[in-house]
């Protein structure tokens, strides 16, 4: 294998295509993990991840691969993190990981003769950052010498909620070694004799890897997904701060993880023990672990008062939440929605998800408050003929041009203000101050000042639906 030079860029390729659903009622399809503050450390998850890699030398732009309808949201929590900017890639339907970091790896080679990639999950916890850079820095080394490199996490149970990795002999007397196999998740004994065998670590789904040696093997092992994202990348679409891929091109690209279409198949790959406080956040009972505990072992977050309660993981988000006499149990309670099961039960969360979306409920799908580009809304009161939503626009921001076809609305100020287009007038409305849009009538509202613009909206007639929207002019291009 032949060596690279030291000066090639590092672009961290950030995923985050997953849905969190296990992470349900907190996490939502239009608004999943990777976007919230799950561990309650002041930071989402996504900017958690940028952010325990600024140190890392050779850094170049990051590369965030997002699903198209979280477009905005990803923009967003650039803006409020140490890095900035970043460029974002986006799929116009899900295809997994190898797709995914084959388009990043197609991008970055548009910037540099070569690149090596850094690939991390959006929606993974690392308690110990430093750790996690040193190690990236012993693969880059090894990328640079054309190997595939994962990071096995050193396991410290039996888990059996995690694939592994066997590692094999030490590669040129370094620290990684060769990838003997990769396993499914196990059942309770074989998980038993990887940990003690010594031999097996958790697959962590994080990757250091020479863009170039990364497409070559898809060439070897997985040439229609190459094909299919060479073809999305040649008719992408910039499309303000984001680049869309060609949807015909990608939605043909076969659906696989990396793991299965690269790392399985190549005799490039080697892995690099890993000992950072790792966890992939992919249950309640995982979550847990992470989270501070009192003295009765439970991990209370918000609003919370328990009495002779133990072992338990209680969040409230918008209520007060009481137990008593509660043991070993996960209660998670939203605007709309309270989860409560036993922690050795919660992987069965994704059940529930699936029959929310089966019955077609909104729960499944978005919280009552929903975010869009321009700030959010929350629905409070819903009836037959009327709802009532809070409605927050942030500074310098503007909805669409827009009618409806089907209801008429009242807008009353209740913090900052707000310039409104109805019709043919133009006008400002302060504290206090309100005004009505009649069906039918084209109008816009804007935030021209320097503090969040808070309104309520009462909407009544006859059907009250989000797709009773006609988008005459957008800047966001929906």
């Amino acid at each position: 294998m032949s060596t690279a030079s030291p000066a090639l860029p590092i672009h961290p390729v950030i995923l985050s295509g997953g849905v969190g659903s296990r992470l349900w009622p907190l996490s939502r399809e239009a608004y999943p993990k990777q976007f919230l503050d799950v561990a309650a450390g002041g930071r989402t998850l996504v900017q958690q991840t940028l952010e325990r890699l600024v140190d890392l030398p050779g850094l170049a732009e990051p590369l965030v691969v997002c699903n198209q309808a979280h477009r905005f949201l990803v923009a967003e929590q650039l803006r409020d993190s140490s890095l900035g900017t970043a460029r974002i890639l986006l799929e116009p339907v899900g295809r997994n990981t190898a797709p995914a970091v084959a388009v990043a790896a197609l991008q970055a080679l548009q910037t540099s003769d070569d690149a090596i990639l850094a690939v991390f999950p959006a929606d993974h916890l690392v308690a110990e950052p430093a750790h996690l850079r040193a190690a990236v820095t012993q693969a880059i080394e090894a990328a640079r010498a054309g190997g595939l490199v994962t990071f096995g996490v050193v396991p410290y149970r039996a888990e059996t909620g995690y694939g592994y990795i066997e590692a094999g002999e030490p590669v040129d007397g370094g620290p990684a070694r060769a990838v003997r196999q990769f396993v499914e998740k196990p059942d309770a004994e074989t998980a038993r004799a990887y940990l003690d065998s010594g031999r097996f670590y958790w697959n962590s789904g994080m990757f250091v890897m020479r863009a170039s040696a990364y497409l070559q093997a898809l060439r070897t092992h997985a040439p229609a997904i190459l094909e299919a994202c060479e073809a999305a990348v040649a008719g992408a679409e910039q499309d303000m701060d984001f680049v869309r891929l060609d949807e015909a091109a990608f939605e043909r690209c076969p659906a696989e993880s990396i793991d299965y279409a690269v790392m399985e198949p190549t005799d490039a790959a080697v892995t690099l023990a890993l000992e950072a406080g790792w966890s992939d956040l992919g249950s309640w009972a995982t979550l847990m672990e992470a989270a501070d505990r009192d003295a009765a072992g439970n991990a209370l977050m918000g609003d919370v008062l328990t009495q002779d309660s133990h072992n338990n993981y209680v969040r409230a988000e918008s209520r007060l939440v009481a137990t008593v006499g509660l043991e070993d149990h996960v209660v998670v309670e939203t605007a709309d929605s309270v989860l409560v099961a036993p922690r050795g039960q919660v992987h069965a969360v994704k059940g529930i998800v699936e029959q929310l979306r089966a019955d077609g409920r909104p729960e499944a799908l978005e919280h009552r408050e929903v975010h869009r580009p321009w700030g959010s809304y929350e629905g409070l009161v819903r009836a037959e003929r009327f709802q009532v939503k809070r409605i927050i626009v942030s500074p310098g921001s503007r909805l669409s041009l827009q009618m409806h076809h089907h209801r008429a609305e009242h807008w009353v100020v209740v913090q900052g203000t707000a310039r409104v287009t109805r019709g043919d007038e133009v006008f400002l409305l302060g504290e206090d101050q309100s005004t009505y849009i009649p069906l039918g009538t084209v109008h816009r509202l804007e935030n021209p000042g320097m503090i969040p613009l808070e309104l309520v909206e009462v909407q009544s007639g006859s059907y009250l639906g989000e797709d009773d929207i006609v988008r005459i002019e957008d800047r966001y291009g929906r």
